[in-house]
């Protein structure tokens, strides 16, 4: 069970609270969000998760939970961006050699380009950032991996098969009207109703997937200005579970749009895998 994640004021921005229960497992991640940060050379994002043991409720382990996150959010969403390739008409199937474009130069971009690289072997990559060095930084990192990236430009938008959103922009990344027919965009950078990646063009000429319906109503901003939660309840769009199952059918000549927020039951899934893994302190 996944509760609504929690707000509380924090000394320097807020605290960020994400409690989740399963049968063997649960946990909770506790951030903190410091908007001030980054110009003091820190990240605005810092935390722990906590796992506990569902039957007698002890701790079981601290993990770092800024990289519990950074596993997490790029495992889901290309998690997702796989299915919605599966799920291509027929009249337009996925490339075998598909360009994924990124928004975003911080740690869930360069996770992204890995997780895309493992599940698409053959994709070619271009990135587009606000700061030059930390694209350039990006670039370097992955070609000392073996996995080529160039630095894009907006004029790419239209050319690419896969768009990946991951910033913390609060305004739309790019014109919704620009990403071609049958294209897979993700946004998963944000959450909250006041802060968007995607604009209303692309979230009304995409078919879409979120997570959970739930969670989308309450913090996808990407969604909520497009339509109502009524509107949006009345024509649900498919859940990551039901994408799973192969439950999307993708309309021909329309992009593909996956909504991501983040949510609590990830994390657990993700460390209980940690938990377990040969080596650890388990």
């Amino acid at each position: 069970m996944t509760a609504p994640r929690l707000f509380s004021p924090g000394p320097a921005g807020e605290f960020l609270i994400m409690p989740t229960n399963g049968a063997r497992y649960s946990g909770v991640k506790v951030l903190t969000v410091a908007p001030s940060n980054p110009k003091q050379g820190l990240d605005k994002i810092q935390g722990v998760y906590v796992l506990f043991d569902s039957r007698t409720s002890a701790p079981l382990a601290t993990m770092d939970g800024t990289q519990l996150t950074a596993v997490r959010t790029p495992a889901t969403t290309l998690l997702a961006v796989r299915h919605m390739a599966k799920a291509a008409p027929e009249s337009a199937p996925f490339p075998s050699d598909p360009l994924f474009l990124v928004f975003g130069a911080g740690v869930q971009a360069l996770n992204h380009i890995r997780a895309g690289k493992a599940l698409f072997p053959t994709a070619r990559f271009a990135v587009i950032g606000r700061s030059p060095d930390r694209v350039s930084a990006l670039i370097s990192e992955l070609d000392g991996e073996g996995i080529a990236v160039a630095q894009g430009t907006e004029a790419l938008v239209p050319e690419a098969d896969v768009i990946l959103c991951v910033t913390t922009s609060s305004v739309p990344l790019f014109n919704g009207s620009l990403p071609a027919a049958n294209a897979i965009i993700a946004s998963v950078g944000q959450h909250g109703l006041d802060a968007r990646e995607v604009d209303a063009t692309l979230v009304l000429r995409s078919d879409v997937v979120v997570e959970g319906r739930a969670s989308a109503w309450r913090e996808s901003g990407d969604l909520i200005p497009a339509r109502s939660v009524e509107q949006w309840q009345q024509l649900p769009p498919v859940n990551l579970r039901e994408l799973v199952l192969g439950e999307l059918v993708r309309t021909p000549g329309r992009p593909c749009l996956y909504s991501g927020v983040g949510m609590a039951w990830q994390d657990l899934v993700t460390a209980s895998l940690v938990f377990e893994s040969p080596g650890s302190p388990s």
